[in-house]
């Protein structure tokens, strides 16, 4: 079988790529069914991209490298094209954008712009190998346990990364890749929880607070969530992006909010009441008791000088914590690092020395926030491919 582009991966990126590259071009994915991370995304409602979408938004060794796709494609775009399928969406908190009703309409919609411009989809197809030659990529796939090898003009890489492997996901792109010379970073993951030993955070499981979680790197102000293996909720998941292994990261609690004020005004109209129950009106009465377990916080408010009670603010804003790890691929939302972006092309995401190879969406050295980012790096990234495929003999 001879076709002009064989795209590796039914994915976000690898169908959008698809829909636009200008026919003759088969997709190819190991699953059951195509999109499987958009399925699930945004609890089964895909946070698809976000309003405010930049290319400082991204994490990559080179920070420059996902501005032309980006600008050629921005979520304007995706979201005309989201309305134009009569797909209703809303905005959440940071300018997240969901579906009002169901991640598998943003599915639908990627399968039959595939279609629509003349590619094939093929489920449940794995790669036994892929070669190069005079003729282009020649790709041996394995179809419903029958062998069928493929020969392609043009080879895209758009299998994601090692992020959720119980779908999965594999470090295929990788391989392939550095087959053909392509330089690829070392991989960790991202958007994902911290863990914390013996069991520090277990009594305080499922309570949640506002908090400012910070290092060297960068500072997010969302919501933190203890588990029952550590810490997790979105300024968690963020900031893990920006975390390596053995360092501290700094949690500011309430940090849009006056405590040392409220404290000492509280002091004045009600000394007698007891510090704990006091500080139990403006944080969780669990995390209270557990900052508490060490007998620093005890007796009334009256009892309390100005100097003790910035002492305590200081601590609540400047709470030092060291992770032992991360829950890993198994729960990370996206895998950082990748494909080495100087090694393609910023405009057409091709291989400089690899003519034909593509590498685009969570493959490459590109990852996003938390809130519909990586969405949106998958849109860009894939129309980038597309759009250099079509017009190319």
């Amino acid at each position: 079988m001879q076709i002009k582009t064989l795209i590796l991966g039914a994915g976000a990126a690898g169908m959008m790529c698809a829909a636009h590259a200008g026919g003759d071009c088969l997709v190819v994915d190991h699953a059951k069914n195509p999109g499987e991370k958009i399925r699930i995304s945004g609890g089964g409602r895909c946070n698809f991209t976000n309003m405010y979408a930049t290319p400082e938004n991204y994490i990559s060794q080179n920070p420059h490298f996902c501005k032309s796709a980006m600008a050629r494609y921005t979520q304007w775009d995706f979201i005309d094209l989201v309305t134009r399928h009569g797909i209703a969406w809303h905005e959440k908190t940071l300018g997240q954008l969901f579906c009002d009703d169901s991640a598998r309409q943003i599915v639908a919609m990627l399968v039959k712009e595939l279609r629509d411009a003349g590619a094939d989809l093929w489920l449940q197809t794995s790669v036994v190998d892929v070669r190069h030659g005079a003729g282009g990529y020649t790709v041996r796939l394995e179809r419903e346990g029958k062998p069928i090898t493929v020969t392609a003009q043009n080879l895209v890489l758009a299998t994601g990364g090692k992020s959720i492997p119980k779908m999965g996901a594999t470090g295929l792109a990788y391989d392939i890749a550095q087959k053909f010379g392509l330089p690829v970073l070392d991989t960790r993951p991202g958007l994902v929880p911290f863990t914390f030993g013996a069991d520090r955070f277990k009594p305080l499981a499922g309570v949640a607070l506002p908090a400012r979680l910070s290092n060297a790197r960068a500072s997010f102000d969302e919501a933190l969530l203890f588990t029952h293996r550590g810490l997790s909720g979105p300024a968690v998941l963020q900031i893990s992006s920006y975390w390596h292994e053995g360092e501290e990261i700094t949690a500011h609690l309430l940090p849009d909010f006056d405590l040392f004020s409220a404290l000492r005004d509280q002091r004045q109209q009600s000394g007698r009441k007891d510090l704990t129950t006091e500080l139990a009106r403006h944080l969780p009465a669990r995390l209270v008791e557990d900052l508490a377990a060490d007998g620093s916080l005890k007796g009334r408010l009256a009892d309390q000088s100005d100097a003790a009670l910035q002492a305590l603010c200081d601590r609540l804003h400047n709470w030092r914590l060291k992770p032992t790890g991360t829950e890993g691929y198994r729960t990370a939302e996206v895998t950082l690092g990748g494909i080495d972006t100087d090694a393609l092309s910023s405009r057409t995401m091709e291989a400089k020395a690899q003519p034909g190879l593509y590498a685009i969406g969570e493959a490459v050295d590109v990852t996003g926030w938390l809130g519909g980012y990586n969405f949106q790096w998958a849109w860009a990234s894939g129309f980038a491919a597309g759009q250099a495929i079509a017009t190319s003999a």
